[in-house]
């Protein structure tokens, strides 16, 4: 008798759902946040102000990305319900037909006929609607749908990369305020580019990379804006 042994890998796509929502949140919560910081700083403004424009910045966006995050994955949901409902039909209306169905989506797999068959069917007996939502569907636990989730990883993520830019305007001397958000801005997306890298199994250089000089450009435009045209943006 063949013994089966217990083989396990590693594997990240079971964090796509609120990895993706987090590094969102996260990234938008330092760079739209320290952005609208830096660009007030280079109006000469207050401490105030800039202090005010930041915790605002923050409320607004946490909710704005929970409702965002809510909304769109909630619209995934219902499409793949839908999708459900109409398999789930289609196997009570002709079951034959869909069980011919999923034998050919094995077939162009690679696997032989007789065995496509074979496969197909135990696969019907033991749990019909699962199979075709995913090897017809692409839809399975993993990758389900899932609003609340999504929402919740957002809107977190979102407070807490804010929170950075708030801290280091508090802490730092306002003849240099812009100087320290951008700076430590700038530290935090590395961070964060390293740690979703790490978290989803890239490499983390590129991640990085690509984090830093899009945040870099998008505080440097909106400095030029608050200095050019001395309003708060």
């Amino acid at each position: 008798m063949t013994v089966i042994s217990a083989h396990e890998e590693l594997h990240y796509i079971h964090r796509a759902g609120w990895l993706r929502a987090a590094v969102l949140g996260a990234n938008d919560g330092i760079l739209s946040t320290s952005s609208l910081m830096i660009g007030i700083a280079a109006a000469a403004a207050s401490a105030q102000d800039i202090l005010l424009a930041g915790i605002a910045a923050l409320v607004a966006g946490a909710l704005s990305m929970a409702a965002g995050e809510y909304v769109s994955v909630s619209s995934q949901a219902d499409t793949e319900k839908a999708d459900l409902e109409t398999e789930r039909k289609a196997l009570l209306d002709n079951p034959d037909g869909e069980l011919d169905e999923l034998a050919r989506i094995y077939i162009a797999r690679g696997l032989p006929e007789d065995l496509a068959c074979q496969v197909a069917d135990k696969l019907m007996e033991h749990g019909a609607l699962e199979a075709h939502a995913r090897d017809e569907l692409g839809i399975s636990d993993l990758s389900k749908a899932r609003p609340l989730q999504a929402a919740g990883s957002s809107a977190l993520s979102f407070t807490i990369g804010a929170a950075l830019p708030i801290l280091v305007a508090v802490m730092a001397p306002h003849a240099h305020v812009g100087v320290a958000i951008a700076a430590s801005s700038l530290l935090g997306l590395a961070i964060l580019g390293v740690l979703s890298a790490k978290a989803g199994g890239a490499p983390p250089l590129k991640a990085v990379a690509r984090i830093v000089f899009w945040g870099a450009a998008a505080m440097a435009l909106t400095a030029l804006v608050g200095r050019l045209f001395g309003v708060a943006v």
